[in-house]
């Protein structure tokens, strides 16, 4: 009898368990709270499609916006607009129980629509890198995929430490990061990426604007004169070729313009640890290039 009752019991404990709310907090400190794993979810950014993936679970995914590329099988979801333009009537026919929102210049209004569907919706913005691995955690709780998701997590963590120990002491390098040319487009200290050249003893020239992603002109470059200079191949983008008429320019004299995949570094998703340790290898060569 006593055997049966602890079994009876611990079988009530698993019921309770599986009904119970999920709550978890997103990036702006927001309380998002399920009555149980989502099932059915909608992903508003490149990055978080990816995260979605990377915490087991893609097959819930119905929804994508454009660029949502990575991996594969993200193609094959449906589309549902891009960042600037979402379709809402596709998005409520598609009857999602959470939504993962990204905030940018031109979503406050689509999100405010969003909210007034009456779906949870959960605002991936990582700040750091280490925020990457946290927020795979919680969609994982959301999505009732934690195995698939903590060991994601852990992993990340692991390389990131390692990163981290690997150039600790390394001799810092100034730099220049180029996100497009026309107009000229940078990104400050509060940008994700600041944390991903920091790591890699990277000091970002423009880190102390106040702006995330601010405008310069090519004067304001030169007299900051960084070591190295990023910028990422895109269609109809010049990227580093604007900097090699200035052959006074020290990235210039020292050969350290370099280019990387933009899939890597713009979108703070998991592979962005990968795109971090790209950085930190194209800044070991730049302190390899530097005249004696």
């Amino acid at each position: 009898m006593k055997i049966k009752r602890i079994v009876m019991a611990a079988a009530m404990l698993a019921a309770v368990s599986a009904h119970a709310a999920i709550t978890v907090h997103d990036d702006d400190g927001k309380p998002v709270t399920l009555q149980k794993p989502a099932q059915r979810v909608v992903s508003m950014a490149p990055h978080v499609t990816e995260m979605l993936f990377a915490a087991g679970g893609g097959d819930k995914i119905v929804g994508v916006v454009s660029y949502s590329d990575y991996p594969e099988a993200a193609k094959k979801i449906q589309n549902i607009g891009d960042n600037r333009n979402v379709d809402m009537e596709r998005v409520a026919s598609l009857k999602p129980d959470l939504i993962v929102i990204w905030m940018h210049g031109a979503s406050e209004r689509q999100i405010e629509t969003l909210r007034q569907l009456g779906i949870p919706l959960f605002h991936s913005e990582p700040k750091k890198l280490a925020d990457i691995a946290d927020n795979v955690q919680r969609m994982g709780k959301l999505l009732g995929t934690e195995a698939v998701a903590d060991k994601t997590a852990a992993d990340l963590r692991t390389k990131l430490d390692a990163l981290t120990a690997q150039y600790a002491k390394r001799p810092p390098v100034r730099v220049f990061y180029q996100v497009w040319d026309k107009p000229l487009y940078t990104l400050a200290g509060g940008h994700i990426i600041n944390d991903a050249m920091r790591v890699c003893g990277g000091e970002n020239v423009f880190a102390a604007l106040k702006t995330t992603a601010p405008v310069v002109d090519v004067e304001n470059v030169l007299r900051e004169d960084p070591e190295a200079v990023f910028a990422t191949a895109e269609k109809n983008y010049g990227g580093v070729n604007l900097w090699r008429p200035y052959k006074n320019m020290k990235a210039v004299k020292n050969n350290n313009l370099f280019t990387i995949e933009s899939s890597l570094v713009n979108r703070s998703g998991p592979r962005m640890i990968q795109g971090t340790a790209m950085i930190c290898e194209k800044l070991e060569e730049a302190r390899q290039h530097r005249k004696n």
